[in-house]
């Protein structure tokens, strides 16, 4: 099967290999956060929605990958996002503080196990064959556009604070190369729920670069202003790829920033100028 795949698609395995290796280091970017976590023993106010909803995702488009035929690229990259998600929830939960791990733990029953089991029990009994899977991709397509509308919240900052310091350009560039690839494989696969959510990485990541490129000079004029109002902005940022399966895969990007406003954005953590890890949550993935 996994020959005549090749050869029936070679456009399509192509791009779904590519996709498995951007995907990849999406899922990965998180390591440098948790190796912190793992040596300081605290997670020091970072928050597990990203990896909950990379994880959600993951899941997600492994059911649609199943009821799909030819669907291998999209299995393999996330079933290793479940495993890299489920390790990286593991060691938060072992150094969050009671309260997170509790919120945690209510987020994973409501979305990773109520939420999902009811749509496996909904599209299993009341669907069949085509509709079944038409169904599926409806919803993987609405979860994906919830996902990378995320972005949303940092493009809002970038603007308020004319800072681009906690939105690197490359990992936007990433996320928006790891969206055009998918965008391709489901081109070639002809699979419209594959291309669709990844239209909408593509035209956030564009955006991303863009106010890059209008902030980046303006937030170096601003360094000065900022230090005489004293008035430090520290924004933490996991970003969590979606990607692939795309529903992560849509690619996985998977971004949760951690702001508060008081008349000003104050951070509580001086130290969160190093890059985390999802989109997220993306939330990562062909999504």
């Amino acid at each position: 099967m996994a020959i005549f795949t090749i050869h029936q698609h070679p456009w399509a395995f192509s791009f779904g290999v590519i996709g498995n290796l951007i995907s990849l280091m999406v899922y990965l970017a998180p390591l440098s956060t948790f190796y912190r976590v793992y040596k300081k023993k605290s997670t020091e106010g970072f928050q597990s929605v990203p990896y909950v909803v990379a994880l959600f995702s993951a899941m997600l488009w492994i059911y649609y990958a199943f009821l799909k035929s030819e669907a291998y690229l999209l299995i393999t990259i996330n079933s290793f996002g479940c495993f890299i998600e489920t390790i990286y929830l593991v060691m938060y939960m072992v150094y969050a503080p009671r309260k997170a791990k509790l919120l945690t733990a209510k987020l994973l029953l409501l979305l990773n196990l109520g939420l999902f089991s009811l749509i496996f029990l909904l599209t299993f009994l009341l669907a069949e064959g085509p509709n079944r899977v038409r169904i599926l991709g409806w919803v993987c397509v609405a979860f994906s556009a919830c996902v990378f509308a995320a972005p949303l919240s940092i493009m809002r900052i970038v603007i308020r604070t004319k800072s681009v310091e906690f939105m690197p350009f490359y990992l936007s560039f990433f996320l928006t190369l790891s969206a055009i690839v998918w965008f391709s494989y489901g081109l070639f696969m002809k699979d419209f729920y594959i291309m669709l959510p990844n239209i909408l990485g593509f035209i956030f990541g564009v955006l991303q670069m863009a106010l890059y490129v209008a902030y980046k000079n303006t937030a170096k004029n601003d360094v000065n202003v900022e230090e005489d109002n004293k008035q430090p902005e520290h924004i933490i940022i996991d970003v969590v790829k979606i990607t692939t399966i795309t529903c992560n895969e849509i690619h996985p990007i998977d971004s949760v920033i951690q702001v508060m406003e008081d008349e000003s954005i104050i951070c509580k953590d001086e130290k969160a100028h190093e890059q985390t890890d999802q989109n997220e949550i993306s939330m990562r993935s062909p999504k």
